[in-house]
């Protein structure tokens, strides 16, 4: 089975002290609510190389950044929920 799509988070230092962390967990908890496990792959990254821009996040090669909880939870609708 292959997905079909990737997020990847990065965790550098300053990006995990930035919000990655909670980040991560609310990722993981919208691909569990809306079942979408075999259509998305989560991996973390060591550096995005745009630390000043943090928290950075890649959703399938598009980097986003200074992404909080809630500009997350839209950008996660966006690609996955609305069709």
């Amino acid at each position: 089975m292959t997905t079909e799509a990737t997020i990847v988070v990065c965790m550098g230092s300053s990006c995990f002290a930035r919000g990655n962390r909670h980040n991560l967990r609310l990722i993981e908890q919208f691909i569990t609510e809306n079942k979408l496990e075999a259509r998305i792959t989560v991996s973390g990254s060591r550096c995005e190389e745009q630390c000043a821009e943090g928290p950075n996040i890649v959703i399938n090669g598009k980097i986003y950044h200074q992404v909080d909880g809630g500009a997350l939870i839209d950008l996660l609708n966006q690609h996955f929920l609305q069709e």
